[in-house]
């Protein structure tokens, strides 16, 4: 499956990026998207399979809303009210979030801390 997850900055790309990889294609809408910005999406995405991943605040539920006409057989992806958007999700949520859409695939699980597997008792 070729996927695309729309998402509203570079900084929600940026964040995503370092738990996909590179098969996922992100596209942003840089803000609120106008009717050539909705355009330039759906030509870009083609015919991948789309997931929307917007912030929950009310920007990001109208640009969901926006993007749910322009995709609407798109998988739409939540982060937790209390995290102030994509880019500010903790890495272990949107990989649970990512694997919760069917993306297990595509993540780039990260490295165990070398730290955490060394104990006082070994000393």
């Amino acid at each position: 499956m070729d996927a695309t997850i729309v998402v509203e900055g570079k900084n929600d790309r940026s964040r995503l990026k370092r738990v996909v990889d590179e098969r996922i294609q992100i596209l942003c809408t840089y803000g609120t998207p106008g009717s050539l910005q909705l355009e330039k999406l759906r030509k870009d995405a083609g015919d991948r399979q789309v997931f929307v991943f917007t912030d929950n605040d009310s920007s990001g539920r109208r640009i969901r809303g926006m993007l749910s006409d322009v995709f609407p057989d798109a998988e739409h992806i939540y982060t937790r009210r209390g995290y102030s958007g994509v880019e500010h999700t903790p890495e272990d949520y949107l990989i649970e979030q990512l694997e919760k859409a069917g993306l297990g695939e595509y993540i780039t699980y990260p490295s165990p801390d070398p730290a955490s597997k060394w104990s006082k008792e070994q000393f």
